[in-house]
């Protein structure tokens, strides 16, 4: 297995902010997203990465993006290190398969999540008061339970710590209720093309989140999309209501710590090996059932 990047350098270009995985760097009107393979849990970067997470994110966005234009336009330009300014090209080996050159949009700072299955902290809402996010849900479901259909529940976006849900009309104090509006219906309508395609190629998309922003007036879909990392992915073969599913995505990981007696403050313990190795499988996994394609390298 290759080695995981946790940093990139690109000397002589601008950092315009490094979050728990990526990279942004400041190229003018455009930004460049680098993905890393560095890893987080309960809002802690573990010392050691995942080989090949980046290059998921960043392929799997790319797929997405391309697919869905018709319901929201995005911000990416090209994953093509060729195509990427002179400054940037060199340090394409760095680059390669994990970076997306992106137009710079103002971010509307909320969190869209999308949930089409009772599960994470919809679940536990859910269990103790018949609702998620304050919104009333039919009696009788079970963890993992295909709602009766997808529902949108904002979150505040926070700079560190958790997200914290809200609810519509929360939300639409904040940004008002047109806005709030376009952004509930251009959620789902993502969401449901998505989960159409995926359970198509045996992923149960649970729920996910995006992430939107606008540049000269223009809604504009941003950041990543429809990830590991953003989203919970269950294989639709095994997939059994009534318990939690196992997924694709960094819950392997987040179990062997809990198991492991770590108290979730830093630092973080070092993932053994065959922690990562699972991890990587999964998210690689992940790729290939929905693109149909192996990672590029």
């Amino acid at each position: 297995m290759s080695e995981a990047v946790l940093k990139v350098d690109l000397p002589g270009i601008q950092l315009f902010r490094r979050g728990k995985v990526r990279d942004v760097y400041d190229l003018g009107e455009h930004l460049l997203f680098v993905t890393t393979d560095r890893i987080s849990a309960f809002d802690v970067v573990l010392p050691n990465g995942i080989p090949d997470k980046g290059k998921v994110l960043t392929q799997l966005s790319a797929f997405w993006f391309a697919r869905t234009p018709h319901i929201v336009p995005n911000h990416l330009v090209t994953t093509d290190v060729a195509q990427f300014p002179p400054e940037v090209r060199r340090h394409a080996d760095q680059l390669r398969g994990r970076s997306m050159l992106v137009q710079r949009a103002e971010r509307i700072d909320f969190e869209c999540v999308v949930r089409g299955y009772l599960a994470g902290s919809g679940w536990v809402e859910y269990r103790d008061l018949g609702t998620v996010c304050g919104a009333p849900l039919p009696p009788g479901l079970r963890e993992s339970d295909a709602l009766p259909g997808p529902i949108f529940t904002p979150a505040t976006k926070a700079a560190s710590g958790h997200d914290i849900n809200i609810n519509v009309a929360e939300l639409a104090a904040a940004i008002g209720g047109d806005l709030a509006e376009r952004l509930a219906a251009t959620s789902i309508a993502l969401y449901r093309f998505a989960a159409e395609l995926a359970r198509q190629r045996g992923i149960i998309i649970a729920d996910t989140k995006f992430e939107l922003g606008f540049l000269d007036g223009q809604l504009l879909l941003i950041d990543e999309v429809l990830t590991p990392d953003s989203s919970r992915f269950w294989d639709a073969a095994t997939s059994e209501p009534g318990e939690p599913q196992p997924s694709f995505d960094k819950q392997y990981v987040r179990d062997w710590l809990i198991a492991s007696g770590w108290n979730r403050e830093p630092p973080a313990p070092v993932l053994p090996a065959d922690v990562v190795e699972r991890t990587a499988a999964k998210y690689r996994e992940a790729y290939r059932r929905i693109t149909g394609q192996e990672l590029s390298s």
